[in-house]
């Protein structure tokens, strides 16, 4: 049976993505300006955005700071989008604060969107528990994304590619600067942009943007130092971001001192679930490898890291695909690489049919299998087939609602997907 909490919130699906912080900072100052009461590091990008978020707040709680994480989408439950110290948030506080953030709709004569919503939870959560920090990532853009009204000092810029360009502009430039925008200008300290990702054309404008804001603007060493779980160089560039970010807002806030042992330590054992990350059996042998390449920039992040950890190989593929996604492109790059397609979807009503994808799938090649429905059979017979076929794991990807649907499959019985277990499923917004 749905709650009252959850009813409301699902409600809210009806009004799509609205840009703008009126609503947002209205209802904050309802509930008692609760973004306040906690310092904010703004993660900002194209791609990339989570992966830093997470890694820089597992920096931060090493250090000893009480350490909010603020995500999204969700693969499972939309607990994890809410954590912290890595716990995500109970559904009893869940709930309560839901219906608390209704309330102050019905009194201000507002309807909130669900990342509006959902955003005025995670401050009034925040607050109530006493966080020190929350490594908050922009739901989409910057400056008219809800979680501006945070207003911290600190913004990370993991990368800039085209995306939403009614809402952000119609080019990288433009989009550069609404993303760049979640902060305002600074005062008599300023603020600092950590910046990485970015083409020396939009680097020049970073720099400009940051001056023009009376803030800094520093572009860090990419590290060679960093081992990690995720897959892939753009990792550690994320994770490089992640330290200096943490580096700066130390010297800020000065409670503690940034040490950089403890960080990197810290980094080697995270990993950002759904991301080039890596599942393995009681044996430790692994069997699987999900990533949740959802665009044609993101699948030429993955392709790389497949040809760098596993030069030469084929994989089975289990792959399903969004309407809006240019699945043409991103099997064309990803055929090298593939011996046999798996194609499904989940119950997500935007995945496109299977007979489109898989006639996209006959012009890149290999060899093709179809099933209406990600079921745990299904799942096991693709599995078993790319066992006995290959010494190389299942690749499972092209869509974040694809590997929400294989984690809930396959977290009672792989390992790295123990903080899913005992997560309820929950509705993702449509966006």
């Amino acid at each position: 049976m749905q709650t009252a909490g959850m009813e409301y919130l699902e409600s809210r699906f009806m009004f799509g993505m609205v840009p703008g912080l009126d609503s947002t900072r209205k209802l904050c100052e309802v509930l008692g300006n609760p973004q306040e009461k906690f310092k904010t590091i703004h993660v900002v990008g194209t791609n990339g955005k989570g992966s830093t978020s997470y890694y820089l707040a597992g920096i931060l709680q090493a250090h000893g700071y009480k350490t909010g994480l603020f995500t999204s989408p969700h693969l499972v439950s939309l607990r994890e989008r809410i954590r912290i110290d890595d716990v995500p948030i109970g559904e009893d506080d869940l709930e309560r604060l839901i219906l608390r953030v209704k309330a102050a709709a019905g009194e201000a004569s507002l309807e909130p969107t669900y990342f509006e919503v959902l955003t005025l939870v995670a401050f009034l959560y925040y607050a109530e528990q006493g966080v020190d920090v929350v490594s908050m990532e922009a739901g989409m853009g910057g400056r008219l994304d809800s979680t501006a009204v945070a207003s911290g000092e600190i913004a990370v810029v993991t990368g800039i590619g085209l995306e939403h360009t009614e809402v952000l502009g119609p080019t990288e430039e433009a989009i550069l600067k609404e993303k760049m925008a979640v902060i305002e200008a600074g005062g008599p300290e300023g603020k600092s942009f950590i910046v990485g990702g970015l083409s020396e054309k939009l680097l020049v404008e970073a720099r400009a943007f940051a001056a023009s804001h009376r803030a800094e603007c520093l572009v860090p060493r990419i590290r060679d130092d960093i081992e990690l779980l995720n897959l892939g160089h753009h990792y550690i560039e994320n994770a490089s971001l992640s330290l200096a970010a943490a580096e700066r807002f130390m010297a800020r806030d000065r409670r503690y001192a940034y040490n950089d042992t403890l960080a990197t330590a810290m980094l080697k054992t995270r990993s950002w679930a759904g991301r080039m990350q890596k599942l393995t059996d009681e044996s430790g042998k692994v069997r699987v490898i999900l990533d949740g390449a959802h665009n044609s920039h993101a699948v030429r992040r993955l392709v790389e890291a497949l040809g760098t950890y596993y030069p030469g190989q084929k994989f089975h593929c289990l792959f399903g695909a969004l309407k809006d996604k240019d699945v043409g492109e991103m099997l064309k790059l990803m055929a090298p690489y593939v011996s046999h397609w798996h194609i499904t979807k989940t119950p997500y009503p935007r995945f496109r049919e299977l007979d489109d994808v898989c006639a996209e799938v006959s012009n890149a090649g290999g060899v093709v299998e179809s099933a209406d429905d990600l079921s745990r059979e299904y799942l096991e017979a693709v599995m078993e087939s790319a066992a006995a076929d290959s010494s190389t794991p299942l690749l499972i990807t092209g869509s974040l609602y694809m590997i929400g649907a294989a984690i809930q499959l396959l977290r009672d019985r792989l390992g790295g997907l123990e903080f899913f277990r005992g997560l309820e499923p929950s509705s993702n917004e449509h966006r």
